[in-house]
């Protein structure tokens, strides 16, 4: 399989390697005897896979990566992290993803499942994923301090990407993570967290107005049912984790929840069907910096955008900002609405399979990837673009941009980013005069709130494919 470097819309043959994965996949859920790879470590070997070929499969590169305390990054990005493998340009990557929500429910998301526990063990003697965040490894909360929530699989390097390029992601196949608990047979689970960090909070009519509320959502793994409903809601409570750290609020994530603490609700959205659109909520490359960063702002790399399009069938493009491009995967969701008002989404840990071709800087001239400055998304229907209060706000707002990003972003900025951006991709892609593309963008652009929780608040603009002359979609 040689270097792939066409421009999107292109009919190369290799575009069809898309569906034979999608075949051959299923072929080794078959060959594995159930959901693959749900929890390889658990099915196939008994210990913790590493990354690396999958067995069975036929087709040449195609490479897993398991979620294992080993090969997942919590809280943070950089350049300097070591690439779990390697992988060629065109080359298909199966990833598995872990919710760092799992410990709301550790019953239900992490016991039986050997990934999980590895990740999230964390005794008075041992905590095998110790820093959590891009903070100082002494902070009173906790190593990592927290700034940075997300536990990210990866990182997963393309050979020959350099700064200039872009990145193509192409998402393959996302599954639910099944349940490795016994008594919770053929169901998945997820988290809701309404935090400190909501939009809402504060702004609420019942008492007490500052308050954090945790909702558990049930799965079916089975594929007979396409919506999640509530099992039960609890008001979280201080939480003593088992380093003897006291959590008044939810200041640091992975913290097992001691359910002889909490009051459990089950009389909570009750005959309400929540329609599941799994997607990751995370997906990017590494910033510049071999400094560590926060994983909550997204950036123009991607990271945390929180876009629920982000889903099988869909693809991403991303300005590579270091060697090797660096993609990472995590922050996986059962389902979220645009804006991720109270926080969080329905965190559900997922695994996603995806096609990573590389496009050198000199072949982007004339293509829908020229000049890419921003996280760009492509589905059946439509091309979306992303804005940010400050797209590079690393470089934006100097050396305390990581702190500076909470204070300063609005809504506002990220409105005039999805209209510039948009006005490029219309001007770039199309043609368009200036005048045209406003124009285009007033009376058929939807320019939509993606989320205004993540610190670099976003809005997303959506153009359909159908406006477009045949030849130019």
């Amino acid at each position: 399989m040689s270097e792939h470097q066409c421009a999107p819309g292109c009919g190369h043959p290799s575009h069809g390697e898309a569906a034979r994965a999608q075949e051959e996949l299923a072929q080794a859920r078959r060959d594995l005897g159930g959901e693959f790879p749900a929890s390889a470590s658990a099915r196939v070997t008994g210990v913790p896979v590493t990354p690396g070929t999958i067995p069975g499969v036929g087709m040449a590169r195609h490479h897993f990566v398991p979620a294992t305390d080993k090969t997942v990054h919590w809280g943070h990005f950089s350049a300097a992290l070591a690439p779990l493998v390697e992988v060629q340009s065109g080359d298909f990557v199966t990833v598995e993803t872990l919710t760092h929500q799992a410990p709301d429910d550790t019953e239900r998301m992490v016991r039986g499942d050997p990934g999980a526990e590895s990740v999230f063990r964390w005794d008075a003697k041992q905590k095998n994923v110790d820093r959590r965040g891009a903070g100082a490894m002494d902070s009173p909360v906790g190593a990592g301090g927290g700034l940075g929530a997300h536990v990210c699989t990866g990182p997963v390097a393309v050979k020959g990407a350099q700064p200039g390029d872009v990145l193509e992601v192409r998402i393959i196949d996302v599954h639910l993570r099944p349940c490795g608990n016994p008594q919770y047979a053929g169901k998945a689970f997820g988290s809701n967290a309404a935090g400190w960090w909501g939009f809402h909070y504060g702004d609420t009519v019942e008492e007490p107005k500052k308050r954090e509320v945790i909702t558990i959502f049930e799965l079916d793994t089975s594929g007979e049912r396409n919506w999640a409903r509530a099992v039960y809601n609890f008001r979280w409570t201080p939480q003593t984790d088992p380093f003897g750290v006291v959590h008044s609020i939810m200041d640091y994530p992975g913290v097992p929840v001691d359910h002889s603490t909490i009051t459990k609700n089950y009389d909570v959205l009750k005959g309400y069907r929540i329609p599941i659109r799994p997607h990751f909520g995370v997906m990017g490359v590494a910033p510049a910096t071999s400094e560590l960063v926060n994983t909550n702002p997204p950036s123009f790399t991607g990271g945390n955008i929180d876009n629920w399009r982000i889903r099988k069938g869909a693809t991403m493009y991303y300005p590579v900002a270091a060697a090797g491009a660096l993609f990472s995967v995590g922050d996986p969701h059962a389902s979220q609405g645009d804006s991720e008002l109270c926080g969080t989404a329905i965190e559900c840990s997922l695994t996603g399979t995806f096609q990573l071709i590389l496009h050198k800087q000199g072949s982007l001239a004339g293509t829908a990837l020229e000049g890419l400055t921003y996280p760009l998304l492509k589905t059946a229907d439509e091309w979306i673009v992303h804005g940010f209060s400050y797209g590079d706000y690393l470089t934006e707002l100097g050396p305390d941009a990581q702190s500076a990003i909470f204070e300063k972003s609005s809504m506002d900025r990220a409105m005039r980013a999805a209209y510039r951006n948009m006005r490029h991709f219309l001007m770039t892609t199309q043609g368009l005069s200036e005048d045209e593309a406003i124009a285009l963008m007033s009376i058929a652009v939807d320019f939509g709130v993606t989320q205004v929780v993540d610190g670099n608040w976003g809005i997303h603009a959506i153009v359909k494919k159908s406006l477009f002359p045949a030849d130019r979609e």
